[in-house]
């Protein structure tokens, strides 16, 4: 079964059409890349699929579950799914564990002391336990990026949607935050997410969506899609990022 299956999701804004009839799947341990212009669609397509966005038409299924039924707990939803955006929106009144700790305890119910040791552990995953005790706005973008993506895992999501995380930093610092995004694929981490990085997305995803106008023009794998793309969009798009 798959974790989350899109069929016919349309959503406009006014007059514009956004997404028109995308149809998505994701398995279990997948790496889904969405790719395009800006003003494509992708990052509506994420926020769709964790309902901050309510489709016009279509279905959204996540473990099995039709979560466009308007009798659907979205919060319910958005707790098992982690969303990280490209502008960290971490609190900056809060230390570094403090914005771990805060939904585990909020959210999720979790004790303090479990909070605590779970999200120390999880900054220790990223390569940060030492700055637990410091204010947001003390670290780098891509520390600050990184704490954003151990938030989202500390809940131990099913789903990780990812919103161009890496375009907000500088270029230096995005190697560190890809190369935290490879070693979660390699944990099984399942992720959708949209990007511009395609070195990222020709090493780690397992299928590459190429987004225009709202539309899905072409999928595959990223050999497919970014190798050989078949659409003349696609070979379009990918010429400009070269040039």
């Amino acid at each position: 079964m798959a974790l989350l299956e899109m069929a016919g999701v349309r959503k406009s804004f006014g007059r514009n059409v956004v997404l028109r009839d995308v149809d998505l799947v994701v398995e279990p341990g997948q790496c889904v890349v969405l790719i395009g212009a800006s003003g494509s669609g992708k990052s509506t397509l994420l926020r769709c699929a964790n309902l901050l966005e309510v489709v016009d038409d279509g279905r959204i299924t996540f473990e099995g579950e039709d979560i466009t039924d308007p009798r659907v707990d979205a919060d319910a939803v958005r707790a098992r799914m982690g969303l990280v955006f490209q502008a960290y929106n971490l609190f900056p009144h809060l230390s570094v564990v403090g914005n771990l700790t805060l939904a585990l305890v909020k959210v999720h119910g979790v004790g303090r002391d479990e909070a605590e040791e779970r999200s120390l552990a999880m900054l220790d995953r990223v390569g940060l336990r030492e700055k637990a005790t410091a204010r947001p706005d003390d670290l780098s973008g891509g520390q600050q990026q990184r704490v954003a993506i151990a938030r989202a895992l500390v809940a131990q999501p099913a789903l990780m949607l990812l919103d161009e995380v890496t375009s907000a930093l500088d270029p230096e610092l995005v190697g560190e935050v890809l190369d935290l995004l490879g070693e979660l694929k390699a944990e099984g981490v399942t992720m959708l997410l949209n990007t511009h990085e395609m070195g990222f997305a020709r090493e780690v995803a397992d299928t590459v969506c190429f987004l225009h106008d709202g539309v899905i023009h072409e999928r595959g794998t990223p050999a497919e899609v970014l190798g050989a793309p078949r659409e003349e969009r696609t070979r379009t798009f990918l010429a400009r990022l070269r040039t």
